[in-house]
Formats: structure tokens, sequence, C-alpha cells
């Protein structure tokens, strides 16, 4: 029987809870994303997620997209919650960062949206649990640092405003989704832009994006 030592098993439940907080932000998709939301919730311990994604079963396609979808009321991407950074700047650098460590979201949302974000922070804990397990150490704590950046850089910049803005929307599962992400990171930390996410990509594709390490 294999054990699963407590920072590996950390890093999984914590890849399960930005992933599902990343699905709480998409488009509803009908039975299969509510399944997901369901078995995901189940990962999770926090309560007030995984009473979101119960709350989830009532989400609405047509309420979402007038919320934050592309003509909603409120913005669903990085770029309309910062305005100090140049949006193909920013798309730019996520791309270049999502291919380093292969990451390939199935969505048709930009790469900033913040349900791409989310789902990329689960991706990146899952990596570094793998990697940890597999004993690649430096493969794991570049991982570790990327992922810490990413969220003070990217995630913190939209979970507030996010979570303030959703507040009173019909679906209570999106608010909730941002509100999980503003727990785990609190205000932004930053007051001007310096290079985005300014690290190795050749290095992290190296050590942490190869085909064989993939989750």
């Amino acid at each position: 029987m294999t054990t699963v030592d407590s920072l590996t098993r950390h890093l999984l439940e914590d890849a399960a809870y930005w992933r599902l907080v990343g699905l709480l932000l998409e488009r509803p998709r009908g039975a299969g994303w509510r399944a997901q939301a369901e078995a995901l919730a189940r990962e999770v311990h926090d309560e007030a997620l995984a009473t979101a994604a119960q709350a989830a079963a009532d989400a609405d396609e047509g309420r979402y997209l007038a919320a934050i979808g592309p003509g909603g009321r409120i913005s669903g991407r990085e770029v309309g919650h910062d305005k100090t950074t140049d949006p193909g700047r920013l798309l730019s650098e996520l791309q270049a960062h999502y291919a380093a460590f292969h990451f390939e979201p199935q969505s048709e949302q930009p790469p900033d949206h913040v349900s791409v974000e989310a789902g990329f922070v689960g991706y990146l804990r899952l990596k570094e649990a793998f990697a940890r397990a597999g004993g690649e150490t430096e493969a794991a704590e570049v991982t570790a640092q990327t992922t810490a950046r990413f969220l003070d850089e990217h995630v913190a910049t939209w979970a507030g405003p996010l979570a303030e803005a959703l507040h009173d929307v019909a679906d209570p599962h999106l608010a909730a989704a941002a509100q999980a992400a503003f727990r785990r990171v609190g205000p932004p930390r930053h007051t001007s832009r310096g290079p985005i996410m300014d690290v190795d990509l050749d290095g992290c594709a190296a050590l942490c994006g190869a085909e064989d390490q993939q989750p």
C-alpha cells in the first residue's frame, strides 16, 4: 500500500481546491460540469467552497453570461481588474508560462480569465505533488516558487475585487468561488507592475514541463 506523506496530501487537496474554484468560475456546461463540481467538492476540506459546489447545481448559463460573460456587467478577466498593465503583454507572458509547464486549458476563455488562472494554480499544485512523490526535488521547488508568485502577482489582483463585485449576483456559487480564492491570497501586495513572472522559462520547461512529468 502506497503511503502519501502529509505535504503531498496537502498539495493534492490544494490542487482540488483550486481546480474547483476554477471550475465554478467557468461557464456552466450541463450535467458533466455539475458532476465534476460535486466530485471535487468531496476532495476539499473547505465547507464554504463545498457548499458553493452544491449551489452550482442551480447554475444557469444565461445568468453566468450576464454576470461575467464577454458582455457581462463584471469583468471575468485579470485585465479588467488591473489597469496598470498592458493587456497584450500580460496575455503573451501568461501564455509563455502556461506553455513552459505544458498547461493546456480546455476552455474557450482567454489566458487571463479568472477560471483559467485558478485552474493553472490547481495544475501547478498537482505538478508539484507528482514531482515530490517522484523525488524530483528541484522541479518541485521551482513549481512551488512559480505558484507562489503567480498567486501574488495574478490571482491576488482579481480575487478580492471580483468577490466584492459578485456578492449580489443571482448565482451565489460565483461569489463563493471568488471569495475562496481571496481567502487564500488576500489583497494585492504589489503597487506597481514590474516584469510579470520574471522567471527562467527554459529552466521551468526543462525541469517541470517534461511530458513524463504530466500529472
